[in-house]
């Protein structure tokens, strides 16, 4: 039995994962599969291993109205999977981690191609459950542009202050490597930043997320919820119930108390194999302190230079209520 355009269209099992040159890509998937799917890129973990590629012209006509959704944006290295995984281990919303292409969206911006992709990213397995999308941060400076495509929606921002998102994303090699790569690719909305330093790449780059923020907060104030990442980790339990209330979904506070106590937070959330907990994040925070001071200060010096102070201010002031 063939597979006809409606059919491609109307279950999450047909999954738009990327685009390559005028094809659409789907991958088979189900509510397995996208639970296990840590990330939704070239890491995604389908239910076959095959894929199917469709003229994306063709599917522009037929693209799906958004749903009713849920979201998380974040700043990036801030708990943002682990965030989402536990949502997801609520076994309510089917949640979605970094789709691949709404990324490829935010960096080369199309309006039928983003309406096609935000449709198709909302679909739902059960009616009473909102998905939930976890973005990645180029997607922060796409939002002006989701706004009038996806219509209810709800969302939260995640973010950390500028020293601890400096500790966070200046602790290795591997995370400098994709702050260069990073802010190379959003160089339209960040300005120019080749031979700059990692420390100030930085402190450009929270600078300018925090002022998308701010301006999303600005567009959808009823719909949006900011959390600072510290509250997240230091107390996680109110906080999933906090978020699964403004978000909508499912909620089941004896699960949620199982999942904090369990293997999820006891482990590293993009590499479940590694062991790895806030006792031990806050003792690697503190080893940084003291090898990236040079660089602390001069990020700090940077925003202070180039931020807005209003925008940090209402950002924090958007926060979730979490009792």
């Amino acid at each position: 039995m063939s597979m006809t355009l409606a059919d491609l269209i109307a279950s999450p099992d047909h999954y738009l994962q990327r685009f390559e040159g005028r094809d659409a890509v789907f991958v088979p998937m189900d509510r397995g599969a996208y639970h296990r799917s840590i990330f939704l890129d070239a890491r995604i973990d389908p239910a076959a291993p095959r894929d199917m590629r469709v003229p994306a012209a063709m599917l522009l006509p037929a693209a799906p109205r958004a749903l009713p959704s849920a979201w998380i944006f974040h700043v990036a290295h801030c708990g943002s999977t682990l965030l989402a995984r536990a949502l997801d281990a609520l076994d309510g919303a089917l949640v979605l981690r970094e789709p691949q292409a709404l990324r490829q969206m935010a960096l080369d911006p199309d309006d039928a191609g983003l309406q096609l992709v935000l449709g198709m990213a909302t679909r739902r397995y059960r009616a009473d459950a909102p998905t939930l999308v976890k973005a990645n941060v180029p997607v922060n400076f796409l939002l002006p542009r989701m706004w009038p495509v996806l219509g209810a929606a709800r969302a939260i921002l995640l973010h950390l202050p500028l020293r601890d998102y400096l500790l966070a994303i200046l602790r290795s090699d591997q995370h400098r490597d994709w702050l260069r790569r990073v802010t190379t690719q959003l160089a339209p909305h960040l300005g120019v930043l080749e031979g700059r330093s990692d420390a100030h790449r930085a402190a450009i780059l929270w600078n300018a997320q925090m002022r998308a923020f701010a301006d999303a907060l600005a567009a959808r104030p009823d719909d949006l919820r900011s959390l600072d990442a510290e509250t997240f980790f230091a107390d996680p339990a109110p906080v999933l119930i906090a978020a699964a209330t403004h978000l909508r979904l499912p909620l089941d506070q004896a699960a949620i108390a199982q999942i904090v106590a369990g293997p999820l937070f006891a482990t590293y959330s993009k590499n479940p194999t590694v062991a790895f907990d806030n006792d031990a994040r806050l003792a690697r925070r503190t080893e940084l302190e003291h090898a990236l001071a040079a660089e602390l200060a001069e990020a700090q010096d940077v925003a202070g230079a180039h931020g807005d102070d209003a925008a940090v201010r209402t950002v924090i002031g958007a926060a979730l209520d979490v009792g």
